[in-house]
């Protein structure tokens, strides 16, 4: 099967447009330690952005470990390993190299208002590192350097690595193990084990590392065979209230675990972090087997929209843009006399479109643009 799943496409699409306004939200956010701060913050944000994060990034790993099985059954392993270096470590190593270290600079100016070194003077300052194992696959350190936002892709890119070389053992009659009510659920019992007692990493939207790894396998598992597709649609209902369920009980329990609920290991967080790891499975199977059932159940299927397209398309240029310019934005937003909400619309309305434009001008209209962000050359028009 090599059909296109165009509920995928807008989960990634709608989560890569959504991180625009999440990203806005944390300048105001009281918890979270972003960039660039407003000297007012509130906790409504984390009320607020907890249900995207149980759900959002691991979608996004969930729907990459599925493209990976079609892209590898067409092209073999060390096609698909040549693919993902082309279209995920060309744009890292390009972002790199010339605005990732914006964020970082704007930081500095912004928690020091006798800062004045310019950004060409801060570049050298960002590339001085120094390799440290310890926080695979994270092996550069130095006390600037970082990958920002662009963790996803090095985690996704880092996946793709070590999937192809083992890919060979998921080509068996997995599809077998799903012909039972609620087998499909099954993994949140290995996502809840990971986050009780391994923990969450905030810096990676709250999930471990290995989470996004099992997220990502599951999905290369997904694509190998129809009859899980078929166990998603079948089982969404329950994984939904399951997932509804386990996170309503789990918010209290996590907001009541003390200073550092993602990684101390007292009972009370690890049960936090255990019901939260299983109601993330849940809602994610819950999402993707409702959405599957909606396009199952259209009749005359139509063409997708050009503005879907158009964002399905730019997915990876737009995520790799949209931090620096929402920081940028926010260091010139956050100096104004106006209520957090006149705030938080003016940086999500420039930020988007200021993405928007620089995608459209800068990175989709060349061939080499498109290459240095991970597209794929621009058709031909007949």
């Amino acid at each position: 099967m090599d059909e296109r799943r165009p509920e995928l496409d807008a989960i990634r699409t709608l989560v890569v447009v959504g991180l625009v306004f999440f990203h806005a939200a944390l300048v105001f956010d009281a918890s979270d330690d972003y960039y660039v701060k407003n000297a007012e913050t509130t906790d409504v944000t984390t009320v607020l952005a907890g249900f995207g994060v149980l759900w959002a990034m691991p979608a996004l790993f969930l729907i990459a470990g599925f493209g990976s099985w079609h892209s590898m059954a067409r092209r073999g392993a060390g096609g698909f390993v040549r693919e993902r270096l082309q279209r995920l470590g060309v744009p890292l190593l390009f972002a790199i190299l010339t605005f990732l270290p914006v964020p970082v600079w704007l930081r500095l100016k912004a928690a020091d208002p006798g800062y004045h070194e310019s950004y060409l003077r801060f570049l050298p300052k960002f590339y001085e590192v120094h390799l440290d194992l310890s926080d695979f696959p994270f092996v550069l350190r130095g006390d600037y350097f970082e990958t920002g936002h662009l963790w996803f892709v090095v985690l996704l890119l880092t996946f793709s690595l070590l999937l192809a070389p083992i890919a060979r053992w998921f080509r068996g009659d997995q599809g077998r193990a799903v012909a039972h009510r609620g087998v499909v659920l099954l993994p949140a019992l290995a996502t809840s084990a990971i986050c009780a007692f391994i923990g969450m990493e905030e810096p990676f939207a709250g999930w471990s590392r290995w989470a996004y790894l099992l997220f990502f396998l599951c999905g290369f598992l997904l694509g190998s065979d129809e009859r899980f597709r078929i166990a998603m649609r079948r089982d969404a209902v329950p994984a939904a209230i399951a997932g509804v369920v386990v996170f309503a009980a789990c918010g209290p329990v996590l907001l009541t675990a003390g200073d550092d609920p993602f990684t101390t290991m007292t009972a009370h967080a690890i049960v936090a972090r255990a019901l939260f790891g299983f109601a993330g499975w849940c809602v994610v199977v819950a999402i993707l087997g409702l959405l599957d059932r909606r396009n199952l159940s259209r009749t005359g299927r139509r063409e997708p929209g050009r503005p879907y397209r158009y964002l399905a398309e730019g997915a990876l240029p737009i995520y790799v843009l949209h931090q620096p310019i929402v920081v940028a934005v926010a260091y010139g937003v956050v100096g104004w006399h106006a209520p957090i909400i006149v705030k938080y619309l003016a940086i999500v309305v420039a930020s988007l479109a200021l993405t928007l434009a620089a995608y459209e001008v800068l990175v989709r209209r060349t061939r080499v643009t498109r290459y240095l962000f991970g597209m794929r050359p621009k058709r031909a028009s007949p």
